[in-house]
């Protein structure tokens, strides 16, 4: 079945770059030294459902939708693999890098949205503007996510960032796209 979304021309595509420094237990962006992105308004939010978004993730290859689901309110961050968060439904606030830590960025999601966050950068949802946010979580094809939460005891996972290979496609625009810029 062919996908019935078309993202957002690569020409027309607002991307965001943040570079989140380290905090407390947090690596955040400090091990891999690669961004988090944020693609506003990759998908056209008008027909946009976490089936369609599954369904075009799918034919691009590069990730594999694994969940449905709002964010988290606690801090955490995967020590495993890289993130991409879709935003299906909902508007919300969200909040890397940790809520404490001065280089922290809060951040308004909307539907059509897209999120790619390196392993280890802390994130957590600070209000749902909307009462119904929702998201498909994706990662990397081959790799499974854990739960960290910056507490003592984690620094071995965390090491372990360093060894996880940055991506050699883009997960929206596969052979091109803003994540091979970084």
């Amino acid at each position: 079945m062919a996908p019935n979304i078309i993202p957002t021309p690569l020409n027309s595509l607002r991307v965001s770059r943040y570079l989140i420094p380290a905090h407390n237990l947090i690596p955040n962006t400090s091990i891999l030294n690669k961004p988090l992105l944020h693609y506003h308004g990759a998908f056209p939010a008008a027909t946009l459902t976490a089936s369609s978004i599954e369904l075009y993730l799918t034919t691009i290859g590069v990730v594999e939708p694994q969940w449905r689901y709002t964010m988290y309110s606690q801090t955490h961050f995967h020590s495993t693999t890289h993130e991409v968060l879709c935003i299906s439904r909902g508007t919300a606030k969200l909040c890397f890098g940790g809520e404490d830590n001065p280089g922290k960025v809060e951040k308004k999601v909307e539907p059509g949205d897209v999120l790619i966050l390196p392993a280890g950068v802390g994130h957590k949802l600070l209000e749902d503007l909307t009462d119904d946010f929702e998201m498909v979580g994706c990662y990397p094809k081959g790799y499974s996510w854990d739960m960290c939460y910056g507490k003592k005891g984690e620094e071995t996972k965390v090491q372990g960032i360093a060894k996880i290979p940055w991506f050699i496609r883009d997960p929206i625009y596969g052979d091109e796209g803003p994540i091979l810029e970084n």
